[in-house]
């Protein structure tokens, strides 16, 4: 089994509540220097290749519940390839938690958390890659999991997980805040 962790530096004008309306809205559009683009591929223009919603969760959207597909290349390196399909089985203030199965086991388990901080969100990601079932735990950890995931593409990844949640303050602050205006004007119209 591999377990990949990072403490991320402080999001700068990023709040939870933030965090979690970017993750229910992942599939929107959004305008950003003067074009409009897929939200995420905004997120990291150089790794993210497609993202699908495959299931919507009982709130109508991407929260938790649904199912999507996401298809990245870490490092803009077809090495690094994935293309997944994951269940959220968390997305909220405090996080969002994306699991995958396979014939009912836990192969891949990604966790991120926020921490409200006075001047922003502690951001916090935790992936597991692998199985701690016995026996076919085993058996998919040292024969599976490494032409899946290999060591490579896990350092690829850190270094991906880091680029895109630096890539919030970027845009997220002023997209939430634009948001909530129009939000605000929408149910203030007769």
């Amino acid at each position: 089994m591999l377990e990949l962790t990072i403490q991320h530096d402080i999001l700068l004008g990023v709040t939870p509540a933030m965090l979690a309306w970017w993750f229910h809205h992942l599939g929107e559009t959004m305008s950003f220097r003067g074009d409009t683009y897929a939200r995420y591929l905004v997120w990291h223009p150089i790794d993210h290749i497609h993202w699908q919603l495959l299931v919507t969760g009982p709130d109508g959207c991407t929260g938790q519940g649904a199912t999507f597909r996401i298809v990245e290349a870490f490092g803009g390196q077809l090495d690094h390839y994935i293309d997944s399909i994951e269940f959220v089985e968390k997305c909220d203030d405090q996080g969002l938690t994306l699991v995958k199965r396979v014939m009912g086991l836990e192969v891949f388990r990604l966790e991120h958390r926020f921490i409200p901080m006075s001047d922003g969100t502690r951001y916090a990601s935790r992936m597991v890659v692998g199985s701690c079932t016995p026996i076919l735990g085993w058996l998919i950890n040292y024969l599976i999991r490494p032409a899946v995931f290999s060591d490579a593409t896990a350092r690829a990844w850190l270094l991906h997980n880091i680029e895109e949640v630096g890539n919030f303050e970027i845009f997220l602050p002023e997209l939430f805040a634009a948001s909530m205006v129009d939000q605000q004007n929408t149910t203030q119209s007769p």
